[in-house]
């Protein structure tokens, strides 16, 4: 049930396919259906949220992921026990980047400029070691390039106790908000009402070193080099 088989991989379509849940039924004119409109998406963050059922009720669990562009890999924990119960249960994982809070001349026209994917179907737990190792090497990448190749990878015992889950791209749904409110060839115009966007941007701050770090142990240049520089 949960067997990859690279054989079958194929190009994904630079169109995303519209589905009955991936529709744009509010906001269409925030929809998209480009496939490079969610890399770009997915490559700006590494935080995700998965909606899954478990014992019957819906939770929401935040944890990291990595993209190769086809597949999106990411940390079970509790939502990998659920999964593994009910192999067949479709779940729906979110990102979302907030980039302003547009404030407009009335309280009804307020709203927030974002990029956000939704992918739904079944994951899959990635059993066979290559396909995990790989998947491990994809999110820790996407997180923190240059890092798999700095620390110590992980050993055949931390590899069997980490849970890895896999989720296919095909089934996507994206929607961006950007500009400035929407009410300034209104009659709310004329209040003379300050109207625009706070911007939000988020940067990398300073290393913060170990306090157990050995004396003369500097941070290597991929992670110095993103202090200061924007998440995204």
């Amino acid at each position: 049930m949960f067997e990859h088989d690279p054989d079958q991989a194929t190009e994904p379509s630079d169109t995303l396919a519209v589905t009955e849940r991936t529709r744009h039924r509010r906001l269409r004119e925030q929809g998209g259906t480009s496939r490079a409109e969610l890399d770009a998406i997915l490559r700006a963050g590494f935080l995700c949220h998965l909606g899954v059922m478990v014992d019957g009720a819906p939770m929401v669990v935040p944890t990291v992921y990595g993209t190769d562009g086809t597949t999106i890999y990411f940390h079970g924990s509790v939502a990998s026990r659920s999964l593994v119960a009910s192999p067949e249960a479709t779940v729906c994982l979110t990102v979302t980047h907030v980039d302003g809070l547009v404030l407009a001349r009335s309280v009804f026209e307020h709203g927030v400029n974002y990029r956000s994917a939704m992918i739904y179907g079944v994951p899959r737990a990635v059993a066979d070691p290559e396909e995990k190792l790989a998947g491990l090497r994809c999110l820790t990448e996407h997180v923190t390039p240059g890092q798999w190749d700095y620390a110590r990878r992980p050993s055949r015992k931390e590899l069997a106790a980490t849970a890895l889950l896999a989720l296919s791209l095909d089934e996507a749904s994206v929607k961006v908000r950007t500009g400035p409110p929407d009410d300034g060839d209104g009659p709310d115009a004329e209040l003379g009402v300050w109207a625009g966007v706070l911007p939000l941007r988020q940067t990398w701050g300073a290393l913060e070193a170990d306090p157990a770090l050995a004396e003369g142990i500097a941070a290597p240049a991929h992670l110095a080099d993103r202090v200061d520089r924007p998440l995204g």
